[in-house]
């Protein structure tokens, strides 16, 4: 028997929309409904073999059921925007892929489907509808099947009994008693599938029903009855119409070529990168059989298989020194003993000049068995002059680190003139940077992975013990996709002016700055926090026996299991919430809300705040100071937070607590050696000074212009009384709002931080709004943007993308929406903040300087400074760091001076 498939695409249209994440192409037009029924169709085309086949959509307008019913699907909204932009790509590409196309004025796909279907049975074909559609049920047949791929379901004679509970033939009579809200067509009220199924199991027929009606009791039989002049109605609007006058005969759906060139033009234009890369591979492969037979090789392939050469000789590594130092640019990468910039050694260097071709140097790989490799030493001594030539440009993922590692044995490289993970970075903040997700989601590659090389947990083994061979095809692809990223990432961010700002003026520089602070780190004092460590131990055995007399009987504190059973089976306290598994939850949030009335809770919190500083820092530090530099040398992530600051990590310097005594005691620990001091240079309340260049709002520019102390002018104005007159509380209450509302917080969020009923935090709002308007102002018109373009900037041009801002979960997009206010505010501080660094650290290099930065934390710089520099630095650091942005407001920045972090802050 010949197969004729078919497609109900208008039913998969609106499932894919409504079931896939809302993906975007670069130019941010959603293509999610068209990835879904794309794929759908190429699943089809793998798994059926099929003679004849058709993909069938609703045609526009009208049709015979809006006749018989003037209800029919009145309750349908209109389609989305986003989803009718989707239309013509999706069917541009089903029109390439050689699918045939029909729908037909007057009728619905359904009934296009039931018309083919009936002409197949007349032709003994075998039929295969692919659909989501329960009313195409009435189809099935011994020689017509239902698939759905979206769940895999199969649906013969026996898959519908088994699903509806009656079998195809009575399909039409079960719809009919159930009725279909989706098209707005009424059954029998109170009439369910249960009870649908029971009726014709016994009666057989709605027919039969009907002419027994009068034998069914109670409610469901006094509302079939007051159905009996509508059910005829409703079984005409559900029967699919199975003689539809169709624009071309069955024989005219045959195979069809697909379009390679208009197809993969339009997965280029949609960024369905993978799928283009299966078509250039299908092109070469077609190329080749064909050159083959001819015997000579396809010119033009799109796709070019791979050259890594592994130099283990002289000669070879002379040839590639000359490709490189000719080269434009070069792309650079290197393995090593580890992960830790500071103390990782080199394994291996690998280069690439053009796209597909690449080099290793393998210099310390160890296993039994291992070729030999040229020395460490002759290799960088071949090298050095063109790594430390600052006008031989280089290129690479997370070049930072391998600048490291090239210091580490005392190479500075120079000439870094791109970056993959920072074009990444500015190009799309929100998705992953690292490599092998980049060439996937990019290039459609699939590179070989750091755990296919070197295995997994207790398994892997270190990167010298890699096999060369298998080591050079891994290195050598690193340096190459990074070359080939490179030419497709810098042209997308050169497309927009103000990502290339961002790219080239903030992140490119601000990366120097901080290998630099990395490199310089931190001094500690050892003593002082070993002592710290012992005060918080003996603090937390306080807390321990404290917690213990409260609940009555010993516990371990470290035991949420424990702390559940004391808290709210023994002494009843109050669930707030609970976890996953169903039991209440003792986590933070918890105990913040159970401390205000029971004193085991606030027990408990203090407890753990003290564990988290003691494990963290003053246990931890001590022993991550290096052992060569004798300081601690955190690493500063560039590309992680999608507002732009920075992520400091291994340790991590900008979650020490400030706010509590033992907190700021840590900082004590952060010192400057002998002959030095340390300075403190912090913008002041720069959100708030952002938020009002931003919104342009009169009243908040007037108070920053004036100088007024900002949170005491909000109370101000939100009591109403004098600005002399504002007390410690109402400026306190201020300041929770001034905050709370760029952060876009809601009333119930103010009510809580506040302390004060919600109808209270609404009075302030209203008040905030009423005195700033310009701030209301800025809120709305900055969530409408949002939505329409799922990301804000920063004033520097930067993009904060919001992926959920248009997310059907209301607790996911009020999230985004927050997000929308706050980002604009947060990311212009973290791009005002790295031209600070970038601006400082150049003055420090010109004027020859000792002095150095040493850390940098949210909106402020920390610096290590010669005594008989100190005055210099006071008096230039607020100038320096005030003028690196020109906004409506002036940029305060506070500077403070003392042997520790703690006493300079």
């Amino acid at each position: 028997m010949k197969t004729l498939l078919l497609v109900d695409g208008s039913s998969y249209l609106y499932r894919a929309f409504h079931a896939l994440p809302d993906f975007r192409n670069r130019n941010n037009e959603p293509t999610g409904a068209v990835y879904g029924v794309l794929n759908m169709l190429r699943r089809l085309h793998k798994d059926y073999q099929a003679d004849y086949s058709a993909c069938v959509f609703d045609a526009k307008g009208k049709t015979f059921r809006d006749e018989l019913y003037a209800e029919y699907k009145a309750n349908r909204p209109p389609m989305p925007d986003e989803l009718a932009a989707q239309i013509a790509p999706l069917l541009e590409c089903i029109n390439a892929m050689g699918w045939p196309m029909l729908s037909v004025e007057g009728v619905e796909a359904d009934d296009v489907i039931g018309t083919l279907v009936k002409q197949a049975e007349g032709e003994n074909m075998r039929c295969i509808i692919s659909t989501g559609d329960k009313d195409i049920a009435q189809l099935v047949n011994p020689q017509v099947t239902l698939v759905n791929t979206m769940t895999n379901e199969m649906l013969d004679e026996a898959g519908v009994l088994g699903r509806f509970g009656v079998p195809p033939e009575r399909m039409l009579d079960y719809l009919a008693l159930v009725g279909d809200a989706v098209d707005n067509i009424p059954g029998v009220a109170k009439v369910g599938p249960k009870t649908a199924v029971k009726w014709l199991n016994q009666y057989g027929t709605l027919d039969n029903l009907l002419v027994h009606a009068g034998e069914i009791g109670g409610v469901v039989g006094e509302n079939l009855r007051n159905a009996l002049g509508w059910l005829s109605r409703s079984r005409q609007l559900l029967s699919i119409k199975c003689d539809v006058s169709l624009p071309v005969s069955l024989h005219d759906l045959g195979p069809q070529p697909p379009d390679m060139v208009k197809l993969a033009e339009l997965y280029e234009r949609l960024d369905f990168k993978s799928w283009l890369r299966e078509l250039q591979q299908e092109s070469q492969a077609e190329g080749a059989a064909d050159a083959l037979s001819r015997g000579f090789a396809p010119a033009g392939s799109n796709l070019v298989q791979a050259d890594y050469q592994t130099i283990l000789t002289p000669e070879q590594l002379d040839e590639w020194m000359m490709r490189i130092a000719a080269a434009p640019l070069a792309s650079l990468d290197t393995e090593t003993t580890g992960l830790d910039p500071m103390r990782a050694e080199l394994v291996g260097i690998s280069f690439s000049v053009e796209p597909h071709h690449g080099a290793y140097i393998p210099l310390g790989h160890r296993y039994t068995g291992v070729p030999r490799q040229l020395p460490l030493d002759f290799v960088l001594e071949k090298l050095k002059p063109w790594l430390t030539d600052p006008s031989a440009p280089k290129l690479g993922q997370n070049l930072k680190f391998d600048r490291h590692v090239f210091a580490n044995h005392g190479i500075g490289l120079k000439g870094i003139v791109h970056d993959t993970l920072l074009q990444s970075y500015v190009f799309e903040s929100h998705r992953p940077h690292d490599m092998d997700n980049l060439a996937l989601r990019h290039l459609g590659i699939k590179t070989i992975t750091y755990d296919e090389v070197t295995g997994k947990g207790a398994a892997r083994i270190g990167f010298e013990q890699v096999d060369i061979e298998r080591a050079a095809q891994y290195a050598a692809e690193d340096a190459d996709v990074t070359l080939q990223l490179h030419q497709h990432l810098y042209a997308e961010v050169g497309k927009d002016a103000k990502l290339d700002h961002i790219y080239r003026t903030l992140e490119m520089p601000v990366m120097d700055v901080l290998f630099e602070m990395e490199r310089n780190g931190v001094l500690l004092d050892i003593k002082l926090l070993e002592t710290q460590s012992r005060e918080l131990g003996e603090k937390m055995l306080a807390l321990e026996e404290r917690a213990c007399t409260i609940a009555g009987l010993p516990f371990n504190l470290n035991s949420p299991k424990q702390i559940q059973e004391i808290l709210f089976d023994r002494l009843k306290l109050p669930v707030m919430k609970k976890t996953p598994s169903g039991v209440p939850s003792t986590d933070e949030d918890v105990l913040q809300k159970l401390a205000l009335d029971y004193p085991l809770a606030r027990a408990l919190l203090d407890y753990r705040g003290l564990a988290k500083l003691k494990s963290t820092y003053t246990d931890k530090l001590p022993r991550m100071v290096h052992p060569v530099t004798g300081r601690v040398h955190t690493n500063y992530a560039q590309a992680v937070a999608v507002t732009g600051r920075l992520a400091s990590n291994e340790p991590n310097l900008q979650n020490i607590p400030i706010r509590t005594a033992e907190g700021r005691r840590i900082r004590e620990a952060f010192i400057a050696p002998s002959g030095y001091r340390i300075i403190s240079a912090d913008y002041s309340q720069i959100e708030l000074r952002i938020m009002a260049h931003i919104s342009q709002d009169a009243g908040l520019l007037k108070a920053f212009a004036q100088g007024e102390d900002i949170h005491r002018a909000t109370g101000s104005e939100i009591f109403g009384v004098p600005l002399e007159t504002v007390n410690s509380e109402q400026r306190r209450y201020a300041k929770i709002i001034n905050f709370g509302l760029i952060y876009g917080m809601s009333e119930f969020g103010l009510a809580t931080q506040l302390g004060i009923e919600r109808a209270a935090a609404r009075t302030y709002m209203d008040r905030y709004f009423s005195r700033y308007p310009g701030v209301a102002d800025y809120m709305q018109r900055t969530r409408k943007t949002a939505r329409e373009n799922r990301y804000v900037e920063t004033v520097f041009g930067r993009r904060l993308w919001l992926s959920e801002i248009n997310s059907s979960n209301g607790m996911r997009r009020q999230a985004a929406e927050r997000a929308a206010i706050n980002a604009p505010m947060q990311g212009t501080a973290a791009d005002i903040i790295k031209l600070a660094m970038i601006e400082v650290h150049d003055w420090l290099r010109r004027h020859e300087l000792r002095s150095k930065l040493v850390m940098q934390v949210h909106d402020e710089l920390v610096l290590e400074v010669p005594e008989n520099e100190i005055e210099t630095i006071k008096r230039e650091l607020p100038l320096l760091m005030g003028n690196v942005a020109q906004l409506q407001v002036p940029l305060l920045v506070e500077v403070g001076v003392g042997p520790n972090w703690e006493q300079a802050h």
